[in-house]
């Protein structure tokens, strides 16, 4: 079954997301602008597209495998959510992880670079930049209590330990 998002293509560049595959979890989003992103920068790159989600649903927006592989563009906060009820553009907040120490200014490397080559990149219109995944959410309530003892497994070994 599948969930039903609206959206609004904002301007002429705006492609809407695509699943590559069938049984993809995840679509493809693209930019909707040119955007240059000069080592250790972080922008937002522009999609041209805004939704209405469901209650009860988000979109997350995560790294696209090939791009994080091949290239120093990196997404800093994936998985980013966009909740229900935001309604304006959807941007995909992109770092260049390059150093920022030399690097030629009239190199510039782009989405389909392979070797994790250092220094400016230019994402063009059009470019796959992430993948969107729709995933269900689910209201918390928290109880209050004076101690944890007692309520299901406490697996122990502390904060990073897989108990071993």
């Amino acid at each position: 079954m599948s969930q039903k998002i609206f959206i609004k293509l904002l301007s002429d560049e705006a492609r809407m997301p695509a699943y590559a595959h069938d049984n993809d979890a995840g679509m493809d989003v693209y930019a909707s602008e040119d955007v240059v992103i000069k080592p250790g920068l972080t922008v937002a790159v522009p999609t041209g597209i805004s939704v209405a989600i469901p209650e009860g649903y988000e979109l997350q927006i995560r790294p696209r495998s090939g791009l994080s592989l091949h290239t120093m563009l990196r997404i800093p906060n994936s998985p980013g959510t966009i909740d229900s009820g935001f309604r304006d553009e959807i941007r995909v907040i992109v770092h260049n992880a390059s150093p920022e120490q030399e690097y030629h200014e009239d190199i510039l490397y782009d989405t389909s670079s392979k070797g994790n080559p250092k220094g400016p990149y230019l994402i063009r219109k059009g470019d796959r930049i992430a993948q969107m995944v729709c995933a269900k959410t689910e209201r918390v309530n928290f109880c209050p209590v004076d101690s944890l003892d007692g309520i299901g497994v406490n697996r122990e070994g502390g904060f990073g330990s897989t108990g071993q």
